[in-house]
């Protein structure tokens, strides 16, 4: 007899919540340390740093009898990972917090339709809509023609991209070895692939900026620890329309802490990109109770 583990979504909600506030304080340190240090090395040093973390799950790590697919995979995985993390960092220091946080919402959507193309998942007419409506949402943000997209929102574009292909290649992998092994490889495999980037155009980062990128690794890792105890205390219908709540802490924060002005298009593009990445993860929580598209926070830091 199989015991299922009891449900308790109040708790989801609230971990979720959690979630949330860790990685808008992860948004607010990148703001705050802002450009003098190149962002591939301050991605590099964040990475570097956050391997200590990594100490516990040495043991697993080891035992691990990865095959050579599995190497290449996790070397994929790495490298648009890292890529993702570059464009993530140099957008966060060039366009408003609410920005940012409403485009990184699309990771979940290009990770839908990754599956589709290369996974061979099937497309209803449904979740077509609700991706076409994700990127109408998109357009809503980006609003071309009426005006100037900057390179802060060609690089978000890209992020929401590279993360997409990353958690794509993380569906595929967590069904071959241990979660631990796929956090551990990533974050092994990313600080590799920052390293010649970091290196190219290396700038001696001060005591306070190492600082604040260390705070950035440690607050970074609890909203990842914190997310796996929403996941484990509710399911994904419960604990993804919270996310919501990071918009409106993104637009608080970047009114009252940096003075940055509320864009009501933003906001209505951000809802509506968010209420597509619901919609589809509903339709797969009632089809065959799977995750199929990650959560929004997985793609940060």
């Amino acid at each position: 007899m199989v015991t299922r583990t009891p449900q308790r979504p109040v708790a989801g909600i609230f971990w979720m919540l959690v979630t949330g506030l860790c990685f808008i304080a992860v948004t607010a340190l990148v703001k705050y340390l802002g450009t003098r240090v190149p962002p591939a090395e301050s991605a590099f040093l964040r990475y570097l740093m956050g391997l200590v973390f990594l100490i516990p799950v040495m043991g697993v790590l080891r035992g691990a009898r990865l095959t050579s697919r599995q190497w290449r995979l996790f070397g994929l995985r790495g490298a648009m990972h890292g890529i993702g993390v570059i464009l993530w960092f140099y957008a966060m220091a060039r366009i408003p917090i609410a920005d940012v946080t409403a485009m990184n919402y699309m990771a979940p959507i290009y990770v839908t339709i990754g599956a589709a193309l290369f996974l061979g998942e099937r497309l209803a007419l449904r979740r077509i809509a609700a991706i076409l409506a994700a990127l109408c949402g998109a357009l809503l943000i980006l609003r071309p023609g009426f005006r100037e997209i900057s390179s802060g929102h060609l690089a978000m574009i890209g992020t929401a991209i590279a993360f997409g292909g990353s958690y794509l290649t993380a569906k595929v992998m967590a069904d071959e070895v241990k979660p631990a092994v796929v956090v551990g490889m990533l974050s092994i495999f990313v600080t590799l692939t920052l390293a010649p980037f970091a290196l190219a155009n290396w700038v001696t980062p001060t005591l306070a900026e190492l600082a604040v990128l260390f705070l950035v690794a440690c607050v970074a890792t609890a909203g990842h620890y914190s997310m796996t105890l929403a996941f484990a205390a509710a399911p994904l219908t419960v604990t993804q329309p919270v996310t919501f709540a990071q918009l409106v802490w993104a637009v608080l924060l970047g009114t009252l802490v940096f003075d940055e002005a509320v864009d009501i298009w933003v906001v209505l593009g951000g809802l509506v990109i968010m209420g597509s990445v619901v919609f589809i993860t509903l339709r797969e929580a009632a089809l065959k109770r799977g995750e199929t598209t990650p959560p929004v926070h997985a793609t940060k830091g």
